[in-house]
């Protein structure tokens, strides 16, 4: 965005006197920071981390895939993926498969093990949830989850 964006008529924040640690993007990551440690907590009786949380989650969600695709999915590089799908593996939640029209290709996809799990994780998340949206009503929920919908669809523009 340039400065001439930023300063348009409806315009939130003003360069002038924007502070980053009271805006809207601290205050976001400040919250998805927060639900990550909660989640760690919640989810350690699984031996699972939140990180390897959204991994599972996004392989129950897509299906068996490449990698690549599930790397732009999360937004991990392929480094921090792989060491993640070592650890996954190891725990026996996940499998690497040769796909069978490209057997250059190698496929992830969860286990019989990933997939029983799969209902105790959202389980586990929806505590958290649960837990971070305490005192909220249903309705601000909606408009919560409709704002946020919004400054993704904004994102691309």
């Amino acid at each position: 965005m340039t400065t001439k964006q930023a300063t348009r008529p409806g315009a939130i924040y003003d360069p002038k006197t924007f502070e980053p640690r009271r805006g809207i993007g601290r205050l976001l990551g400040q919250v998805k920071m927060a639900i990550g440690a909660e989640l760690d907590q919640e989810l350690a009786e699984f031996d699972i981390t939140s990180a390897q949380f959204v991994i599972l989650v996004s392989l129950a969600e897509s299906g068996p895939g490449p990698t690549s695709v599930l790397c732009q999915s999360v937004q991990y590089d392929q480094g921090a993926m792989t060491r993640m799908i070592d650890r996954l593996e190891r725990k026996g939640l996940v499998r690497r498969a040769r796909c069978v029209d490209d057997r250059r290709r190698v496929n992830l996809e969860l286990t019989a093990e990933g997939k029983a799990a799969y209902p105790k994780l959202i389980a586990a998340a929806a505590i958290v949830q649960n837990r971070m949206l305490q005192g909220f009503s249903r309705v601000e929920v909606d408009q919560l989850e409709a704002m946020l919908r919004r400054m993704l669809s904004n994102a691309g523009t």
